[in-house]
């Protein structure tokens, strides 16, 4: 048997938020087994009062979820609105309330709204939330609790469970910090920067009984691997089209969604060719990538953030020469379609614990829009459009790489003939162009005449440092994007002798 949902009422205020509300739970595998839900929207014509309908809805519902805005409503003789009778009614036939309030300040509110507010904070915990994503998430994490104090399920949700012998003491105060930093600069977050920990997990529904829940531990975990050990993200980078071995780079990150988020975008952008422009339309040039940042960022996130975590699996991450692979742990809910993920949909998060925070710090820029912003980015770049598909049980997004580059724009402004002509071997040339400058490889690539950084440029470099010739302008963090490759002493000695000669 399924539980009746009923959402209040008929605000306007409220009219696209009922409906997102009502997919969203038909649409979660999990609460779409144990509630349905009515909203006045669906209705059908009928030669009867509205008020009568729906407080007649009220009384055949399990639970009563009221959302209070700004607005009060029309009012009946007795001066209270259909939202008012609505929370009066199931507070008499002892309904299950969840009450959540628009808003994190009470100034814009119809006095009568405020008061009805006031009356439902007396005598029950009210949620607060701002946006779309934060009323899902918040009605997920009650209605899992509802399940689980039911019995109706034994154990929560991934996100949701308690994570086993984690302690508060496992949570880092900084990452806390940094979180309500960024949060209430992208979306004027409610809770200030100095919220005490246990608070901030409270609000988050990240805390269960004083014991942090899964989501909690890889948002803001000291060492989440240690308790969740394949949530690690694997980054390969391959010459060639195929996954061959020996790998040429290969790196495992760790940390919290946060941290593999940006270690794996970092990644891959230090792999991509990079073009740089002329300063004809400004002082700076434009800098382009084979691959748009917005699209390698998205597509590491989308996995991240909705990845099967009970997998055995990690996310893997390979960069070709002519495409990227984003490989994620899981499959798509059923509501949803391979063809619908290039319009705009539902936002079905696989874990809305996770993608709750996620969305607060705009690493989520929008709910149901993240597939649909990599088709637009790649139209934009003019690359072929991206391919999502499902695979032995994971889900897999392939972008392709840029194949040619554009005049003039992305044209690098030098002459190589005078630089070069006097070498080589392709060491030489190499050294030789560090003598005029530091440069990152994909520049070096350019000014040898190459179309794209080769298989033989890495190795000839690798040489080179090995032999102290060149080194790394940053040399304690190899494949940080910003490397750029300089001549040393020895190397300029070197290459005095080659010229010599």
């Amino acid at each position: 048997m399924k539980y009746k949902i009923f959402i209040s009422s008929v605000q306007k205020e409220f009219k696209d938020d009922r409906r997102a509300l009502r997919d969203y739970i038909h649409g979660d595998p999990l609460l779409k087994k144990f509630f349905e839900v009515f909203i006045f929207e669906d209705l059908p014509a009928s030669d009867r009062r509205a008020d009568e309908v729906y407080l007649e809805e009220v009384k055949s519902s399990d639970l009563y979820l009221g959302l209070f805005g700004n607005e009060y409503g029309i009012e009946d003789n007795e001066g209270k609105s259909p939202t008012h009778k609505e929370f009066l009614l199931s507070t008499q036939l002892g309904k299950l309330r969840l009450i959540y309030v628009k808003g994190d300040s009470d100034s814009g509110r119809h006095p009568k709204m405020l008061a009805l507010v006031r009356l439902a904070g007396e005598q029950l915990i009210r949620r607060r939330f701002n946006m779309q994503p934060d009323l899902n998430s918040a009605v997920y994490a009650s209605l899992v609790q509802h399940l689980l104090g039911s019995g109706r399920i034994l154990t929560g949700p991934f996100d949701a469970t308690v994570c086993r012998n984690a302690e508060i003491s496992d949570i880092s105060e900084d990452k806390i910090r940094w979180f309500l930093v960024q949060a209430r600069n992208s979306r004027d977050y409610a809770l200030s920067e100095k919220t005490p920990v246990e608070d901030v997990l409270t609000h988050l529904d990240l805390i269960d009984k004083g014991k942090p829940n899964h989501a909690a531990i890889l948002l803001f975990g000291v060492k989440p691997q240690r308790f969740l050990i394949t949530s690690e993200v694997k980054c390969m980078h391959f010459h060639g089209t195929q996954k061959l071995k020996p790998i040429p780079s290969y790196q495992i990150y760790k940390g919290t969604v946060f941290d593999m988020v940006d270690q794996a975008a970092d990644f891959v952008m230090s792999k991509l060719n990079r073009f740089v422009g002329t300063r004809k339309h400004g002082p700076q040039a434009p800098v382009e990538y084979d691959i748009p940042k917005e699209v390698v960022t998205e597509g590491i996130v989308n996995a991240v953030a909705h990845r099967d975590y009970t997998s055995n699996a990690s996310v893997e991450i390979m960069l070709f020469a002519d495409r990227l692979e984003i490989w994620n742990p899981g499959t798509l809910p059923p509501s949803l379609t391979i063809e619908s993920l290039s319009k705009i949909h539902s936002s079905q998060p696989g874990n809305p614990l996770i993608a709750e925070p996620l969305f607060l710090t705009k690493y989520i820029e929008k709910a149901g829009t993240g597939t649909v912003d990599i088709f637009d980015n790649c139209r934009k770049a003019g690359l072929r459009l991206p391919v999502f598909r499902l695979e032995n049980g994971f889900f897999v997004l392939t972008v392709w790489r840029k194949e040619a580059i554009g005049k003039p724009e992305s044209q690098p402004e030098f002459s190589t003939s005078s630089v070069l002509v006097q070498y080589q071997s392709l060491e030489e040339r190499i050294l030789a162009l560090l003598k005029e400058d530091s440069l990152p490889v994909s520049i070096l690539s350019k000014r040898l005449g190459q179309k794209r950084v080769s298989g033989q440029l890495k190795i000839v470099l690798t040489k080179l440092l090995s032999d102290s010739l060149v080194e790394f302008t940053i040399p304690d963090k190899p494949n940080s994007r910003l490397q750029k490759y300089r001549l040393t002493k020895k190397g300029m000695e070197y290459l005095k002798k080659q010229g010599k000669k």
